[in-house]
């Protein structure tokens, strides 16, 4: 799951919420009802517009981003051959999320809502392929808490948690920029499984520490952590001919 301004925003809540209600098009009894006010609005005209820039976001990031060239070769040389109509869906979403991925359809989902720029969708993406090869590779249980705590900790360590980001975000300073990193990448995770578990914190902290650093230190498929304004993943594209990643 993909929290919305995961780089600047610390504070969300989801202790109310279901995991299904931040994803209202999966529900299988939805059956939405236009009303006057959404008449009025032209709701269903800016849901239509906001799934058409999503979509060509989506296929503009996969097209000429050297990260996403490299996660859509990891995961077809893992067997999983990605097809954008297939695998990737532009949804209405709740506000506090810009993506996530659903295993039961093997889809990412896109929330056309929130992640409303190319560099968000970007991020998004990124951090749901991430779950999406460990889906793939890793046979990834969702419902297995240490499962999901793991592939919360690869994604943010992998895809987020610059330096300037975790300093926003209030997990770094000058005085522990060696461990800043790894305290942003925490923060994340355990957000991330409480947005999707709905349990306390204690018990989400208690579930991303038990496997951290096993967790952390596993960096398939980009083989390493990206800072921004750098040329890391255009390293790590070519880096991924190596491994048969790319051809």
């Amino acid at each position: 799951m993909t929290v919305k301004n995961e780089e600047n925003e610390g504070n969300f809540n989801t202790e109310e919420a279901e995991y299904s209600d931040l994803y209202p098009s999966r529900k299988k009894s939805q059956n939405k009802v236009s009303t006057w006010f959404d008449k009025i609005t032209f709701n269903k005209e800016r849901e239509s517009y906001q799934k058409l820039r999503c979509e060509i976001n989506v296929f503009q990031c996969m097209k000429n981003s050297p990260l996403m060239k490299l996660l859509l070769g990891a995961l077809k040389s893992s067997g999983c051959e990605v097809e954008l109509g297939r695998h990737i869906s532009c949804e209405v979403c709740d506000e506090v999320v810009t993506g996530g991925y659903d295993p039961e359809t093997n889809q990412i989902i896109i929330c056309q809502n929130t992640a409303n720029s190319r560099n968000r969708v970007h991020s998004t993406l990124s951090h749901e392929m991430i779950h999406m090869f460990d889906y793939c590779r890793n046979k990834l249980d969702l419902q297995n808490l240490n499962h999901l705590a793991c592939t919360e900790i690869r994604a943010a360590n992998q895809c987020h948690c610059s330096f300037l980001g975790a300093w926003i975000q209030g997990t770094a300073s000058p005085f522990n920029i060696k461990k800043a990193h790894q305290n942003c990448v925490i923060d994340k995770a355990v957000r991330s499984v409480i947005a999707i578990t709905n349990i306390s914190k204690e018990e989400a902290t208690e579930a991303v520490m038990q496997v951290f650093n096993k967790c952390y230190n596993d960096l398939e498929p980009i083989g390493r952590r990206l800072r921004r304004n750098s040329l890391d993943m255009e390293k790590a594209y070519y880096d991924g001919m190596y491994y048969g990643y790319i051809n």
